[in-house]
C-alpha cells in the first residue's frame, strides 16, 4: 500500500478507515487498478520513479462529505489534492504535484442546481462536465448558451478556476463566475459574495458582496475546496456571422492588430480570434518553420512568395454573436476599420440565424456556437500527449514579432523539428492580451520526455526573460513557473504562502498548487 509522505502506515489506515465509514467504503480506492485510473496520462516522467502517483482516492457526494474527510485529513495530516472531473490533459489531469496525495475525485457531485435564462446564469456543483450542462439547457429548452472549453468533457467550474478560456463573449471563464461555496481546510462552509447573506436573492447576479472580495484567492490556489459556483452564461444569440480578413504584407501586422485590439476594447469584437498567417503554413508544408529559425528567409523574401502564391500573410476569421441587424453593422464597421490598410480583403464565412440545423465538424466553429465536443484531440498527431506551455503576450504586433524571433532561435538552439509546433500564432482568449499555445510532445519514452522536459524548462526560462510569464501549467512543472515571478524577492510567492499558512496550517489541501506549499513541506519544494 503507498502511504503519503510524512504519514505512518498506521495512522494511513486509520484515516481509510474513516474515510469509509464517512463517504462508504466502495467510494474510497487503494488498489493498484484503482489507482492506475488517477495516472496522469500525459506524465513527463511516465515509467520514472519521479512520476506523480496518488496513495488512495476518495469520492464524496455532497458538501457534508467533503467536510467530513478534510477534518479526518486534518487530524492525520493527509495530503488531498482536490479534482472535479479530472480531464484537465495537459496540465496534469488527475495528478497531484505531491506524489503520493490522496485525490479528492469530486465527479461524483454533478448537479445542476439552477439555470436561470432570464437573468443568464447556472449555479453548478464541480462533477458537471460542458456536456451535461449543455444537455441540461436543451433538455428543458432554455435560452441560454454555454462557454465550453475546446474539449467538452472537462468542468466550467475547474475550467474556470484554472482560468481556462473558450471562444464566445463570455471566454473569460473566471470573469464569468459569481459567487461560490468553499469547504475551507477546517472543515467550516463558506460562501462568497452575496451568498454570505442568509436568504441572498442575487448571489449568483453581483459579485463583490461586501467587504473584501475573496474569491478570486480560491482560483488556482489550495486554500480551500470549492463545492459550487456561480457562472454566467450567455443569452441566446439571434443570429451567429463569421468572416475573414487578410492582409498582404509582413509589416501589416502591426495596424492589423492595432485594429484589433481598438475593435475588441471596443466591445465590438467579442469573441476569441486566432491569428493565422497562410504563408507561414504555406511555408511550413513544404518543410519550413513558422518561427523565425535563425538564417531562415527574410521578410522580403517571405513578402515576395506571399506575392507569388496569391497568399495573404496575415488572416482571422472574426466572430459575431447577437441580433442579425446589430452583426451586419458589426461586420461593415469591421471592413470600414481594417479597410485603412492597404490591400486588405475580406470574406463572408458561416452565418446562422436560430434555430439552425448545424451543419459544421469543425471543432473550433462548434464551440463557438457552444456546442461541446472533444474534437480537439484530432490536433495531436505523432506522440502519446503533450504538455501544454502557454505564456502570455502583448496585445501587439511587435510583440509576436519578437516572439517568432525568441522562439525560433530557442528551438533552432535545442534541435527542436520546425514541425514540433503546436500553434506559433496567439489566440486572444482574453480581452486584453494574447496566449501562444504550445504543445510539447510527451512519449512513453523516458530519453524523449527528458528531451521534452527540457525543451519545457528552457521555454518558461527564455519566455520570464522577455517578459512573457505563463498563466497556467502542468503540475510537474508548477515551482519552475512560479519562481519566475520575482518581483521584490518574491513578494507575491511569499504572500500565497503567508496566506496558505493562515487558512490551512496543517496543510492538507493541494500541496504544491501552483508552487504553493505548506510551511511542513517547504523543504521538499526545494
Amino acid at each position: 500500500m503507498r502511504v503519503p509522505p510524512g504519514v505512518t502506515a498506521s495512522d494511513f489506515s486509520e484515516a481509510l478507515k474513516q474515510f469509509a465509514e464517512a463517504i462508504g467504503k466502495e467510494w474510497v480506492f487503494t488498489s493498484d487498478e484503482d489507482l492506475d485510473l488517477y495516472r496522469d496520462a500525459y506524465s513527463p516522467f511516465w515509467h520514472e520513479q519521479e512520476d506523480h502517483v496518488v496513495s488512495a482516492a476518495v469520492a464524496p457526494d455532497g458538501v457534508e462529505q467533503v467536510q467530513k474527510i478534510v477534518r479526518i485529513a486534518n487530524i492525520y495530516k493527509i495530503p488531498l489534492w482536490t479534482i472535479s472531473t479530472g480531464r484537465n490533459l495537459a496540465y496534469g489531469a488527475t495528478s497531484p504535484a505531491l506524489s503520493g496525495s490522496v485525490i479528492l475525485d469530486l465527479k461524483r457531485m454533478n448537479r445542476i442546481l439552477e439555470v436561470n435564462d432570464r437573468n443568464h446564469y447556472a449555479l453548478v456543483e464541480p462533477g458537471v462536465s460542458y456536456f451535461d450542462l449543455y444537455q441540461y439547457i436543451q433538455e428543458h429548452n432554455l435560452k441560454v448558451w454555454i462557454d465550453p472549453a475546446d474539449p467538452g468533457w472537462g468542468s466550467p467550474m475547474g475550467n474556470a478556476l484554472d482560468r481556462g478560456g473558450g471562444r464566445t463573449p463570455m471566454r473569460d471563464h473566471w470573469s464569468a463566475v459569481c459567487g461560490m461555496e468553499v469547504v475551507l481546510a477546517n472543515g467550516e462552509v463558506m460562501r462568497t459574495g452575496m451568498g454570505a447573506l442568509p436568504g441572498s436573492k442575487t448571489w449568483q447576479q453581483y459579485k463583490y458582496g461586501f467587504g473584501p472580495y475573496v474569491d478570486g484567492i480560491f482560483s488556482q490556489s489550495n486554500f480551500g475546496v470549492v463545492t459550487k459556483m456561480g457562472i454566467w452564461l450567455m443569452p441566446a444569440p439571434e443570429a451567429y456571422f463569421d468572416g475573414r480578413v487578410m492582409v498582404p504584407q509582413h509589416d501589416d501586422l502591426i495596424p492589423f492588430v492595432d485594429t484589433v485590439c481598438y475593435l475588441m476594447n471596443s466591445n465590438i469584437l467579442r469573441g476569441t480570434m486566432m491569428l493565422e498567417s497562410p504563408v507561414l503554413d504555406y511555408r511550413v508544408s513544404q518543410g519550413g518553420a513558422a518561427f523565425d529559425m535563425p538564417g531562415g528567409p527574410s521578410v522580403e523574401e517571405m513578402n515576395r512568395l506571399a506575392k507569388e502564391k496569391n497568399l495573404p500573410y496575415w488572416a482571422a476569421d472574426l466572430r459575431f454573436w447577437g441580433p442579425k441587424k446589430v452583426i451586419e453593422a458589426q461586420w461593415e464597421f469591421v471592413k470600414q476599420k481594417f479597410s485603412e490598410i492597404p490591400g486588405a480583403t475580406f470574406k463572408d464565412g458561416r452565418s446562422y440565424v436560430f434555430p439552425a440545423e448545424i451543419k459544421e465538424s469543425a471543432a473550433d466553429v462548434l464551440v463557438a456556437l457552444g456546442i461541446p465536443n472533444l474534437g480537439v484531440f484530432g490536433l495531436i498527431q505523432g506522440a502519446d500527449g503533450h504538455l501544454g506551455f502557454s505564456p502570455i503576450l502583448p496585445m501587439t504586433a511587435e510583440a509576436i514579432f519578437e516572439a517568432l524571433k525568441v522562439y525560433g532561435e530557442l528551438y533552432a538552439e535545442l534541435g527542436v523539428s520546425p514541425k514540433n509546433q503546436f500553434a506559433a500564432l496567439p489566440w486572444s482568449y482574453y480581452p486584453r492580451a494574447f496566449v501562444l499555445l504550445f504543445g510539447v510532445s510527451i512519449y512513453r519514452d523516458r530519453e524523449k520526455n527528458k528531451k521534452s522536459r527540457e525543451i519545457f524548462k528552457r521555454l518558461v526560462e527564455v519566455s520570464a526573460k522577455h517578459g512573457w510569464g505563463e498563466y497556467r501549467t502542468h503540475v510537474a512543472f508548477m515551482d519552475t513557473v512560479a519562481d519566475t515571478y520575482t518581483f521584490n524577492n518574491h513578494a507575491l510567492h511569499r504572500f500565497h504562502e503567508t496566506l496558505k499558512d493562515a487558512v490551512d496550517p496543517n496543510g492538507i489541501l493541494s500541496p504544491g498548487k501552483s508552487g504553493i506549499w505548506p510551511k511542513r513541506l517547504r523543504k521538499e519544494k526545494a
